[in-house]
């Protein structure tokens, strides 16, 4: 239907493409993110993002895009990006953030002790993005509430930003971070594309071929 190969080949690669140059519909999301970033990481403010969605709506791509943007403006800090879908446990979370900083891995409370002591040491601004943070609920939550208790530690120099399909999930999981407001996550919810928006992002890509 689509004549030859190669032309089917292109169509599959631009709909396929995970970070496109643009992103319709997602004009304000971008902007709040990269308005966080600046306000956090560039202004040396610790701080945490909450971003939710169902699968789909585009979390993923515009915050890969931001940091692409940003890539300059970040330069002096330093950025770890996980998917906790590849861990093979909650608690795996902390393991995997002391590899990425660099640290020995240890596990139990002495692992816990040294990255918060390398996280509120003097030191670059830390940006820790954690995509899939549904991954990391648990019994009584203990593993999400320290991620996000982090950036309230004194002298802490991260930002937190985690992605999750969980609509509720600070409301319904993390309601001790409720009763203080002013240092619990920011929180940007990311509605369903609409038909129109659908529509442009379809002509969009395909014009591309």
């Amino acid at each position: 239907l689509l004549g030859t190969g190669s032309c089917y080949q292109q169509v599959k690669r631009v709909l396929h493409t995970a970070v496109p140059d643009c992103l319709h519909g997602r004009e304000k999301e971008t902007g709040i993110i990269r308005q966080f970033l600046r306000e956090h990481v560039c202004g040396h403010r610790p701080g945490s993002l909450y971003i939710s969605g169902a699968p789909g709506t585009g979390k993923t791509a515009v915050v890969s895009h931001v940091l692409r943007d940003c890539k300059d403006e970040l330069v002096g800090s330093k950025t770890l990006v996980l998917n906790c879908m590849a861990l093979g446990s909650p608690h795996g979370i902390f393991p995997a953030v002391a590899q990425q900083l660099g640290l020995p891995a240890a596990t139990g409370r002495e692992g816990l002790r040294r990255l918060e002591k390398h996280l509120t040491a003097q030191g670059p601004m830390v940006l820790l993005v954690l995509d899939e943070l549904d991954q990391l609920e648990s019994k009584g939550q203990d593993v999400l509430y320290t991620l996000f208790e982090w950036p309230q530690l004194p002298g802490a120099r991260l930002v937190l930003v985690g992605l999750a399909n969980t609509l509720d999930l600070t409301h319904r999981s993390l309601a001790r971070l409720r009763a203080c407001p002013a240092s619990g996550p920011q929180v940007l919810h990311f509605p369903p594309y609409t038909r129109e928006q659908l529509t442009v992002i379809l002509q969009e890509r395909l014009g591309q071929v």
